[in-house]
């Protein structure tokens, strides 16, 4: 008998740790779905605000001097004095968004300070990345002048490199942190034993 109520036990350990009831999600996870709705919330208000902004004469392009029909770039730093803040705090929220919604898809039993550290970092690098390009781009249309990285300007090669290099820590915490963060040996562990259980069945 006492045997029989261990195995319960276990049994419905294992199903409450491989699929948690919604109503006993811990605290944390719980904060991460605010700050998640509040970013949302606030990169709204940013795009409404973009919208709003006063239009800059020729941002859309002027007709080029000598070539009939083809359109140039307007006043580049005209464009950005007017809405470059708001677009930098919009990207900035971008990435922080990404980085939350990667912390939503671990298992709510998995949430540790280890992996808000983790990706905390991936967010400051990020950051970086795109400080670079923002700023890049501004000192280009305050100077005239740039230097150039494999072939591009500096602010672009950030772009063109950058973007992409950005998400290789959230890929190496995946890849390495897979048994710590996503599927654990006490989960599988768990998973077999559940499988034992229901095949003897």
């Amino acid at each position: 008998m006492h045997k029989g109520r261990h195995a319960a036990a276990n049994d419905f350990e294992s199903s409450q740790v491989l699929a948690p009831s919604p109503g006993k999600i811990p605290d944390m996870l719980n904060k991460v779905v605010i700050a998640i709705f509040t970013i949302s919330c606030a990169m709204a208000l940013l795009l409404v605000a973009i919208v709003l902004a006063d239009p800059v004469a020729g941002s859309g392009g002027v007709p080029h001097p000598v070539i009939p029909g083809m359109m140039i770039g307007g006043d580049g730093a005209a464009r950005m004095q007017e809405i470059g803040v708001l677009a930098f705090l919009f990207q900035s929220l971008l990435l922080l968004l990404i980085v939350a919604l990667a912390a939503l898809g671990v298992s709510a039993k998995h949430h540790s300070i280890k992996l808000y550290l983790l990706l905390a970092l991936t967010w400051l690098f990020t950051m970086f990345i795109w400080w670079q390009m923002y700023f890049g781009r501004l000192d280009y249309l305050e100077s005239g002048e740039t230097g150039y990285f494999l072939g591009f300007p500096i602010a672009t090669a950030w772009q063109v490199y950058g973007t992409w290099l950005g998400a290789i820590p959230l890929i190496l915490i995946y890849v390495f942190g897979f048994k710590t963060f996503i599927h654990s040996e006490e989960d599988e562990r768990r998973y077999q034993q559940l499988l034992q259980d229901n095949n003897a069945e």
